[in-house]
């Protein structure tokens, strides 16, 4: 299955080889930290899903029907939300709801879409969207190479889209240190980046 409502990023993926998954390890951690709900967070880690998230696609490549990075992120994030919502549905032993699994890979495509257009800022031409979007693997590593609190602070605020006020409550901070560690933060990815 695959997924276009990322951007126009058709750049060609090469399956043949399965370990093409593992360049995608970044991105997968970012969204499972994103969506996973805070009682599944203290039983089972982000990297825990990622692997088991990594595994079944390997697995199960063969199945992939796509041709371009953009199909192929989206045919992750599909693995990835019918894996926490089994994880979910397991913990909390309830049957198994579609709906659910329907809206968690809404939500998914919602945070891909924001992490891809976190460093598009200033209106972006057609050209620099692209390369955001064969980037969103890069930029998924560089934030978590932040420091802790700036990586939670764009975590929460770009690709969660809480409020600022939510963020300083969430991360027990005033606003002001909230809007400085997401100022920071940001001068730091595009630095990285080589968008500044």
């Amino acid at each position: 299955m695959s997924n276009t409502s990322d951007s126009e990023d058709q750049t060609p993926i090469d399956t043949s080889d399965p370990a093409i998954v593992a360049r995608y390890e970044p991105y997968l951690r970012m969204l499972a930290k994103v969506q996973m709900r805070r009682a599944l967070q203290a039983k089972i880690g982000e990297s825990d899903i990622v692997q088991q998230t990594m595994l079944q696609a390997v697995q199960a490549i063969d199945q992939f029907r796509g041709t371009g990075d953009a199909e192929f992120r989206g045919w992750l994030r599909q693995i990835l939300a019918r894996h926490l919502c089994h994880l979910d549905r397991d913990f909390r032993r309830d049957k198994r709801d579609v709906r659910r699994e329907q809206s968690m890979q809404q939500q998914l495509a919602k945070s891909s879409m924001r992490l891809e257009g976190l460093l598009a800022g200033d209106g972006p031409t057609p050209s620099q969207n692209v390369a955001l979007g064969e980037n969103v693997v890069r930029i998924a590593l560089a934030i978590e190479q932040l420091p802790e609190a700036q990586r939670e602070a764009i975590r929460l605020h770009y690709i969660e889209g809480m409020k600022l006020s939510e963020v300083a409550a969430a991360l027990d901070k005033s606003s002001g240190a909230i809007a400085g560690l997401l100022h920071r933060g940001m001068k730091t990815l595009r630095e990285q980046l080589g968008e500044a």
